[in-house]
């Protein structure tokens, strides 16, 4: 896993400057407001490296600028990633705001009748939007009483969502994507937009050739202990399956020649991971450079076809990287987009950073009607299926936990890595066959993983996103909630017969509102903007809809419901009536986070 020096939050306890009884008044509130509010978020969020995210308030109440900037000063030094500004009460707006603009704020003024904490709340969001740095308000929906520490649940929802959001801009900012080889078979993701990537996430670029891999192999810089101990792990856990596809082709791989190339898809995650975060034992051995790696908290592959139509594909590879279990045993996914889809591995990037989850890398590859499915398996779905699905679905190299192994509350789930059950990860593994891959598509050989995701029961909540570049307007999102579903057997069989039966699945069905481009799940796949999505366990489509906001980025497409929808006070300034025009207009009137 990156080693990353985490962010970490700040709170701002705002107060009524007047010396003489005001401010003295107010002190023992206005902080147990942050002390509150720290506690909150201590207590419920987390990194991705499973321990508790941190907070940093501000030494004293702030009255006045000086306050202001000695609580800057020491937010610089603690690395603070966004900041939560507290008060019961009113306070000199512009006196006592936070005017860093390339990090996000949120003002929460409690609703009390003794104090105007909501007249503070409106004048310094009006300061906010004059001067161009958006914050986000909230302020609870009831009247508290002056002396309730407690903290109202829908104003916690709405700290909670703000966090996780400037969590996710903080741990992104500075950090890199690696792209491993560049244009996949003309794919657009695939042609790095570095302008995306620095303006909007605040990252930077780095790029090696695919033949950074062969000389790797060659030049034995990887660890050749670790590998040993891969290989014995990988010949146990992940036995070569059955050949679906090349049984009948003269040109078929020998036993011998897919062990070879098994042992080369070991080493493919070895050094990927290495190129990605680096690797303290290359330098014992002598590659001090190589050591290093290149920073990256994501990354791609660009693999079709120079590399695959000569080495085994990169499916085991991303598969490894992508999951949260190998030979090391259980530990943080990584984010690893295939063929170099960069805006999918972007999107993925955002979802992980929301949930700390593993993330499914697909093709948005075919819409079910109910009438298709009826006529060719005599099946009428019921339930989570009845409108009609999308099968995802790609060549083997997303998350393994996407088997469904993993439970929550008994029903089928994607965790962080600090719950996964050494049980599960077993689970996971046995469900999961490694098919030689179809040489008609890639001639180097290879495998791919072939799983089915289990929906269970009730579905398995999740959600799609993506991440598309339009000339002229910049970066667009598209979010869909929905449940990943079971299909009766029968149903499976006859799909998987028409489609690459050695590859994974997983049957989506997205929540239909009754209008827009979840009308129908047709217009679902009909408006979606590229052939990949990234799709995350739970429905997350309000976080991403506030953090899509912090960045700058308009969700052009989403079916979350109008009362979780979480974005700076200044959008509603731009428009209310129509809140995908309000969206796009003040995300190109304000600009990129990092303009």
């Amino acid at each position: 896993m990156l080693k990353i020096n985490y962010p970490k939050i700040g709170i701002r306890p705002t107060i009524d400057g007047r010396r003489k009884g005001i401010r003295e008044s107010l002190e023992t509130q206005t902080m147990d407001m942050a002390k509150a509010v720290a506690e909150l978020l201590e207590s419920k969020l987390f990194y991705p490296d499973g321990t508790p995210v941190k907070t940093v308030i501000s030494d004293s109440t702030i009255g006045g600028v000086k306050e202001a900037a000695a609580s800057k000063e020491k937010f610089d030094k603690e690395n603070v990633c966004g900041t939560i500004t507290v008060t019961p009460c009113w306070c000199y707006g512009s006196e006592t705001m936070d005017m860093t603009a390339d990090i996000p704020h949120a003002i929460w003024g409690f609703n009390g009748t003794e104090r105007p904490g909501a007249v503070y709340l409106a004048a310094v969001l009006a300061v906010h939007a004059q001067k161009g740095i958006p914050a986000f308000g909230i302020y609870g929906a009831d009247v508290c009483d002056a002396d309730d520490k407690s903290i109202p649940d829908d104003v916690a929802k709405k700290l909670i969502r703000f966090a996780k959001g400037i969590l996710a801009v903080g741990i992104m900012r500075n950090k890199s994507y690696l792209s491993i080889g560049n244009v996949a078979m003309g794919i657009g993701g695939s042609m790095v937009n570095a302008d995306f990537f620095q303006n909007y996430l605040g990252m930077r670029n780095e790029y090696v050739d695919m033949t950074e891999i062969v000389r790797r192999w060659d030049e034995g810089i990887y660890d050749k202990e670790e590998f040993e101990k891969a290989m014995k792990w990988a010949e146990k856990h992940t036995p070569v399956g059955p050949d679906l596809y090349n049984s009948d082709d003269p040109n078929r791989f020998t036993d011998k020649e897919k062990k070879a190339q098994l042992a080369d898809c070991v080493k493919m995650a070895i050094i990927a991971r290495d190129l990605m975060e680096g690797n303290p034992k290359l330098a014992e051995k002598g590659f001090v450079e190589e050591a290093d790696g290149h920073n990256a908290i994501a990354a791609g592959f660009q693999g079709q076809r120079q590399w695959t139509d000569h080495f085994p594909n990169g499916d085991y590879m991303e598969a490894f990287l992508n999951s949260q279990f190998d030979w090391n045993g259980i530990h943080a996914p990584h984010v690893f987009a295939t063929e170099n889809d960069s805006l999918n591995g972007a999107s993925m990037l955002l979802n992980y950073l929301l949930t700390n989850t593993p993330q499914i890398f697909a093709d948005v590859r075919t819409f079910w009607s109910p009438e298709a499915i009826k006529r060719v398996t005599g099946t009428e779905l019921t339930g989570l299926g009845k409108d009609g699905f999308l099968h995802l679905s790609n060549s083997g190299a997303q998350t393994l936990d996407a088997t469904g192994e993993e439970k929550v509350d008994g029903n089928p789930a994607i965790k962080p890595f600090w719950q996964v059950t050494e049980d599960e990860a077993k689970r996971s593994l046995e469900k999961t066959r490694w098919i030689p891959a179809n040489i008609g598509y890639f001639r180097g050989g290879g495998f791919s993983s072939n799983y089915l995701t289990k929906g269970g029961s009730q579905g398995m909540p999740v959600t799609m996103s993506r991440i598309n570049l339009v000339k002229g307007v910049g970066p667009v999102l598209q979010i869909a909630e929905g449940y990943a579903i079971d299909l009766p057997e029968q149903v499976f069989n006859v799909i998987n017969e028409r489609t690459d039966k050695g590859w994974p699945s997983t049957f989506f069905a997205p929540i239909l509102t009754g209008h827009g481009a979840f009308k129908s799940v047709y217009d679902v796949m009909d408006n979606w903007g590229a052939n990949h999505g990234a799709i995350s366990y739970g429905h997350i489509g309000a976080d991403l809809i506030t953090l899509a906001s912090m960045l700058r980025i308009p969700v052009n497409m989403h079916n979350v419901s109008e009362d979780k929808i979480f974005r700076p006070r200044v959008w509603s300034l731009i428009g209310t009536e129509n809140q995908e025009a309000a969206d796009f207009n003040a995300c190109q009137t304000l600009g990129p986070l990092y303009k």
